[in-house]
């Protein structure tokens, strides 16, 4: 008898997951920031940086504020959440090829890279055998969109024409959202994925003067001024998306996930980023918060434990009633109790032009591991950045005090794992 119970709680909690099969599946709406740093909005802390839309939908949302990604630099990053992949597993660890004086070389290098996602899992190419039309707007590194499986989108990837990471699909947010707005038009009864990667607030950082002037009086650096403004354009447009959805009467049906491509932290002096963020193996260039918006599905709330940009992947899988490709190393999100039993997450940082584009190992420059409060650094052969360290995150947030000297037990075992994890 208690055999038998056991067998139906466990079939009605199958059914549960892939309840949406028996109906329509939920529409799926992905945002991804652009170089932005996890303390940049109003919901995460922020004095000067005004992010209603944002915050809003934080208060409507699961909300992972340790959500880290695998790699800090945007091309390796998109291409592990669109997989669910680490990069030296998809094979796509830096932005571009080896540097070459031979254009033709130089492009047929960056070809063999694009080529890579051919054959990857995709969840464009994922949702569309349950009847999913997708759709690509703002940053895509891999040619065509079709190549990554979306039915349509705003890129063409011919490098003839400019095509490098959106071409044409840069000016979605930055002029307005007409195409996402058509495309769901379109798509009809259809349950619909939009890929909505807004070259926002990445340079060039040329906010409208409206949200530029009130900043000006709050810093001295016109720079971090810019970059603040630029948040917050990035956070209307955002809003509009999110409105619309709720004009159409969408929200209810429709599963909404944010993460940040990678960090960013603004040099005061000048218009770049500053040491420690984007590209650096550090929480600057790697933390971002994850939220997950289903209204009447999913609690809003706060969970505090460490999550992957992996993990939405097969989050968005389960939620469409689809299971995850065995290739997929992230957990479903809104499975809490899987969440908190996994004792670690992972990444690697390297090269933005690789040293080799089909060997992993030569583009790296470190390995981290983060398990609660403890993060360790590695560094690799490339390593930049400095000397990696072990950090006390709960403590030491902005990773200033390096404690290997004075825990080199826990420093060892952390190596151990991250050994275990990929040995370059």
């Amino acid at each position: 008898m208690h055999t038998l119970i056991r067998v139906l709680f466990a079939a009605l909690g199958m059914l549960m997951v892939l309840s949406p099969v028996f109906g329509q599946p939920p529409n799926i709406v992905l945002i991804i920031s652009d170089d932005q740093a996890w303390t940049d909005y109003g919901f995460m802390g922020h004095e000067s940086i005004r992010t209603p839309n944002l915050d809003r939908l934080a208060s409507q949302s699961l909300v992972f504020p340790r959500g880290y990604v695998p790699a800090s630099l945007c091309r390796p990053s998109l291409a592990s959440i669109i997989t669910g992949m680490y990069p030296h597993e998809h094979g796509i660890t830096s932005n571009d090829p080896p540097l070459r004086d031979d254009r033709a070389e130089f492009l047929r290098l960056r070809e063999r890279m694009v080529d890579r996602i051919d054959d990857l899992p995709t969840l464009p190419k994922l949702l569309a055998a349950n009847g999913y039309v997708s759709f690509q707007s703002g940053k895509w590194w891999e040619g065509h969109p079709s190549r990554g499986g979306f039915a349509q989108g705003m890129t063409h990837g011919d490098p003839a024409r400019g095509g490098r990471h959106g071409d044409e699909g840069l000016k979605i947010g930055r002029e307005g959202l007409g195409p996402v707005f058509d495309f769901i038009e379109r798509a009809g009864d259809r349950p619909f994925f939009i890929w909505y990667a807004p070259f926002l607030p990445h340079t060039p950082h040329n906010p409208p003067e409206a949200l530029l002037d009130p900043h000006r009086g709050k810093t001295d650096s016109i720079h971090v001024a810019r970059y603040w403004a630029m948040c917050e354009w990035f956070d209307q447009t955002c809003g509009e998306l999110l409105d619309h959805l709720d004009e159409r009467g969408l929200s209810d049906d429709t599963i909404v996930l944010y993460v940040t491509d990678n960090g960013w932290i603004q040099n005061v002096e000048k218009g770049g980023y500053a040491p420690r963020s984007k590209l650096s193996p550090y929480d600057g260039g790697l933390r971002t918060p994850i939220m997950v918006r289903w209204p009447g599905r999913v609690t809003p709330g706060t969970e505090d434990t460490p999550v992957s940009s992996i993990d939405l992947a097969p989050t968005i899988l389960h939620a469409a009633g689809l299971a995850p490709d065995a290739r997929m190393r992230g957990v479903n999100l809104l499975d809490i109790q899987v969440v908190r039993s996994r004792d670690a997450i992972y990444g690697a940082t390297f090269t933005h032009n690789a040293v080799d584009v089909d060997d992993p190992s030569s583009n790296v420059e470190y390995r981290w591991i983060i398990t609660g409060r403890w993060k360790l650094i590695e560094p690799g052969a490339n390593a930049a950045d400095g000397p990696g360290g072990l950090f006390d995150l709960r403590s030491d947030p902005f990773e200033r005090e390096d404690l290997r000297a004075g825990r080199p037990v826990l420093a060892a075992s952390l190596r151990e794992r991250l050994a275990g994890w990929w040995q370059p």
